[in-house]
């Protein structure tokens, strides 16, 4: 503390009433001993924020570019291979890991939608099915490029249904339909990541299992809920949407009792077999990391770690007090 403060604190303190003075007229008080005391930290860090401003502008517009980018060679690609469903389909499975996912996903769906719309009214062939597994292929390869935790599938499965919800209040007459589609192929990919999941723990090599155990009760936690996840996302989404579509939603959620059974069923069957699976493996683990702190190359390593920490400090040590030298000589 500074000679000035010092005596500047005295002062104002010396001229308070502490048995009169109110709170707000002490804290007035008080700002004006900080605002005269700290007005040079101050103004250095709005420089610094200003900086970390022009940098997150600088790092959204590079990312824009990028995105840009990747878009424009995807859609040069589409246009070549326009002629063949079937690689069009594959081209936007590697769309999806290669495009950050939300940014393109409703793209995607968007996509999907208008164009079984626009096929029926040419063709006359019902789209629902057709378009039900193409959502379904959508949900689980974007759930699957990622983990399998709540966060990130409610975001998926939000945006999917949002995109789903604006097509569908600017075609009134088939909302029912596209909802109702959009829903049943969210419920099938979601479900098909579970299975696959639960297919994926036989095969884990040991350093998966080890990231597994850490994430134990977290991924526990995800699976024993994936059904009101679901059941959430609808009623979010409808709560959020027209008074049409917000009944049209509910009536829909309301009518996939058994589809959310089938969601219960599968979550419940993987996490008994990841309880199984894990509960020897975690014992094992315990005691591996119990034996291995109280080795002798961890008791060195753990000496050595403790030598290092005092030379560090001493370091550290000498150069702030080298710091503070150059500082005083220049206030000198």
């Amino acid at each position: 503390m500074t000679k000035k403060l010092q005596k500047q604190i005295e002062q104002t303190l010396s001229q308070v009433d502490f048995q009169t003075v109110t709170p707000d007229e002490l804290h007035s008080n008080i700002e004006m001993i900080i605002d005269d005391n700290t007005q040079r930290v101050k103004n250095s860090l709005k420089k610094l924020l200003e900086q970390k401003e022009e940098i997150e502008r600088n790092i959204e517009k590079k990312s824009d570019e990028l995105q840009e980018q990747k878009y424009a060679i995807f859609h040069a690609m589409e246009e070549k291979l326009q002629d063949n469903p079937t690689a069009i389909v594959k081209l936007h499975q590697i769309k999806l890991q290669s495009i950050d996912l939300y940014d393109i996903l409703s793209e995607i769906v968007e996509s999907s939608i208008i164009t079984a719309l626009e096929r029926e009214n040419e063709e006359g062939d019902e789209y629902d099915e057709s378009l039900t597994e193409t959502l379904k292929e959508i949900t689980f390869e974007s759930i699957k490029e990622g983990p399998l935790n709540t966060i990130r599938i409610r975001k998926i499965l939000s945006t999917i249904l949002a995109t789903a919800i604006e097509i569908a209040e600017a075609q009134p007459n088939k909302a029912k339909h596209i909802l109702n589609t959009a829903i049943k192929g969210m419920h099938s990919g979601l479900l098909q990541s579970i299975h696959r999941f639960k297919k994926r723990l036989a095969y884990m090599p040991i350093e998966a299992k080890h990231i597994l155990i850490e994430d134990y009760d977290t991924i526990m936690e995800d699976l024993n809920q994936t059904d009101t996840l679901f059941n959430q996302v609808i009623i979010q989404q409808a709560s959020q949407s027209s008074s049409v579509i917000y009944t049209t939603l509910i009536d829909i959620d309301q009518g996939m009792k058994y589809d959310l059974e089938e969601l219960i069923v599968a979550s419940k069957e993987t996490a008994e077999v990841m309880k199984k699976k894990f509960a020897n493996f975690a014992k094992i683990a315990v005691k591996k990391a119990d034996s291995a702190i109280h080795s002798q190359k961890a008791q060195e390593a753990k000496r050595i770690g403790k030598e290092a920490l005092i030379v560090a400090k001493s370091a550290l040590g000498s150069a702030i007090k080298s710091a503070k030298d150059v500082i005083d000589k220049n206030k000198s």
